[in-house]
């Protein structure tokens, strides 16, 4: 094992970060089939996570997993009581008035973590880490709430997050968030179909 941890340091990675990966990958494959499991194995991913972003300076990203692991215990309670009278939680779509909420949050957070963490010593790429901070979190309550669009945001974020990781040479969390890419779009035609399945149901009754 020590031979493969120093192998990855040498190749610019970690088997920290090598865990996070895998955590990461699983709980999002998990949450497709709307799974609960995906919310105690993505706190595993946030904590490795933030040891590995605190590392490279990436203060916004380091943070937003404290944030993270917050939601994960938020989206964990909704899914299996945030329904009607306290039942599982179904699909949703993004109301217009959610979406100025969500709007206005993610513009706010944005500014405020820019000014929190532009003189932090040894932060790098500033605008976009505090930006997809921001809609990381914002993507992260839509999950929570099964919010259809939840994927929407994430495939974007994902790939921004890519070219972000490349650039840091953090290697290993670039292909993970290339894998969390495809995984966003597999998530929303599911959760899609899912979703005219329950209202077709609906309509027939």
């Amino acid at each position: 094992m020590n031979t493969f941890c120093g192998w990855l340091v040498a190749h610019h990675s970690s088997c920290i970060e090598l865990g996070a990966a895998v955590f990461g990958i699983v709980g999002v494959w998990l949450s497709i089939p709307e799974n609960v499991w995906n919310w105690p194995l993505g706190m595993a991913n946030v904590a490795l996570s933030y040891v590995v972003l605190a590392r490279q300076g990436l203060y916004a990203n380091a943070g937003l997993q404290i944030v993270y692991f917050g939601l994960s215990v938020y989206g964990w309670y909704e899914w299996l009581h945030g329904g009607r009278a306290r039942t599982a939680l179904e699909i949703s779509r993004t109301t217009r008035r959610t979406w100025e909420r969500v709007a206005t949050a993610t513009l706010l957070i944005w500014v405020a973590l820019m000014l929190l963490t532009r003189r932090m010593p040894g932060a790098t790429q500033g605008f976009v880490d505090a930006g997809t901070t921001a809609v990381s979190l914002v993507a992260e309550w839509m999950l929570a709430k099964k919010l259809l669009e939840n994927w929407t945001l994430w495939i974007v974020i994902d790939g921004v997050y890519v070219a972000l990781l490349v650039f840091d040479k953090l290697y290993l969390l670039a292909i993970n968030y290339a894998v969390y890419f495809v995984l966003a779009v597999v998530g929303y035609v599911a959760w899609k179909r899912t979703l005219e399945r329950h209202s077709a149901t609906l309509a027939a009754t």
